[in-house]
């Protein structure tokens, strides 16, 4: 410590002073708690509730609110908060980190925040390092809670999810930060709300802080799920290789070809090298797979509907805005993935689906029609954009 911390104080010894009026409130109200009954404590925790729907903060009652939590753990376990533990509770809070010595109890510390937090009703997180310390402290600490009219979860590696859902429903579960992690990292795999395990993050209480958020945190935590949009790509790719034929080449290019401008003459659509195991196309094959593919616009839509994994592409623009050649491009390329079609024009979208199930988007309503796709381009409401789909339907029988 340096002169001038002798003689100021030091950052801690400020922050300190400015809680010490909190706590000299806190235990002044010890007598006044003594004096109710168990029921009368407990029914504490709903006045506290109204009172915080009526517009209080939670800073307004937090020193009534700690007095509470103080009584309860003395007549639930027979512990009562020293003034050190006091202070610690007030410092988690407000979202700062309490440095606490081993033996001045951390662990019943965290039931004073925890209850505060909770009394919003939209869930307290204890989070610890081991499956051991989570249970354990949802076994004791849980008693306090339990006895002011809160529930408490805890949960564990060996839960299923709808047991880790009732535990994170409750007003404060305990978890272990690996299991909290991943929890999350599923909940963001899932497709229905029905599936989700977490409620909002509000409140957390973490133990062994520099081991949860430095130590542990340098290791990231890896989830894998089922996904088609590899298999999908791959099946693009390899519908679009078995249309290629293999070439070969007159010679090896080298710097001394590139330094005379010799040109090796290549055939086929790509040229394997046995030796470096690379392929390559040549130039012949790149127009081919251009061709194919129906350019960069074309090759972008036909991407969303290999990749989704869906039998639906969208057209992201008119059909009359798309160059004959994309055109061919995605026909060929919706017929080779049996894929449904959305045609759309400037003031209307129609879809054509394999079944001969016509269906047209008006204004953003979907309207279904029971015909097939001839009487359809036949009607009288298809005559205005007849000249686009004529062309698509006339290219759709090619391909088939």
């Amino acid at each position: 410590m340096g002169l001038m911390d002798k003689i100021f104080g030091t950052h801690s010894q400020h922050e300190l002073k400015r809680i010490y009026p909190i706590v000299d409130r806190i235990e002044a109200l010890e007598p006044e708690m003594k004096a109710l009954s168990d029921a009368e404590l407990k029914d504490k925790t709903r006045e506290f509730k109204e009172r915080l729907k009526e517009g209080e903060t939670l800073d307004d009652i937090l020193p009534e609110a700690y007095a509470v939590v103080r009584e309860g753990a003395y007549r639930s376990m027979g512990m009562r908060h020293y003034r050190v533990q006091l202070i610690g509770g007030i410092i988690l809070h407000q979202g700062r980190i309490a440095e606490m010595r081993t033996g001045e109890g951390k662990t019943l510390v965290s039931t004073l925040p925890a209850y505060l937090n909770a009394l919003e009703e939209k869930g307290v997180h204890i989070v610890t390092v081991n499956d051991y310390l989570a249970k354990r402290d949802a076994e004791w600490m849980g008693k306090v809670h339990e006895f002011l009219g809160l529930t408490v979860g805890v949960v564990l590696n060996d839960m299923d999810n709808d047991e880790r859902r009732a535990a994170y429903n409750c007003d404060i579960t305990y978890v272990t930060n690996n299991e909290l992690g991943f929890d999350y990292l599923r909940d963001n795999m899932v497709i229905y709300k029905e599936q989700l395990v977490q409620r909002g993050l509000n409140f957390a209480v973490i133990d062994e802080v520099d081991s949860v958020l430095i130590d542990e945190a340098r290791t990231p935590l890896i989830i894998s799920g089922q996904s088609n949009k590899s298999t999908k790509l791959y099946e693009a790719c390899d519908i679009l290789a078995r249309q290629l034929e293999r070439g070969e080449a007159s010679g090896e290019f080298s710097k001394i070809n590139a330094i005379m401008g010799e040109d090796i003459e290549e055939s086929g659509d790509f040229i394997v090298n046995e030796k470096e195991k690379v392929v390559n196309l040549t130039e012949d094959g790149v127009k081919k797979v251009r061709v194919l593919s129906g350019g960069e616009k074309v090759r972008c839509m036909l991407s969303k509907l290999m990749i989704s994994g869906a039998n639906v592409l969208m057209l992201d623009e008119p059909t009359d805005h798309l160059d004959m050649e994309s055109i061919t491009a995605l026909n060929n390329g919706l017929v080779k993935f049996q894929g449904v079609l959305i045609f759309s024009s400037r003031d209307h979208q129609i879809v054509e689906t394999t079944a001969n199930r016509i269906m047209e988007i008006v204004n953003g309503q979907l309207i279904d029609k029971i015909t097939t796709y001839d009487e359809y381009l036949a009607s009288d409401e298809m005559a205005r954009k007849r000249q686009v789909f004529t062309l698509t339907d006339e290219q759709m029988q090619e391909n088939e």
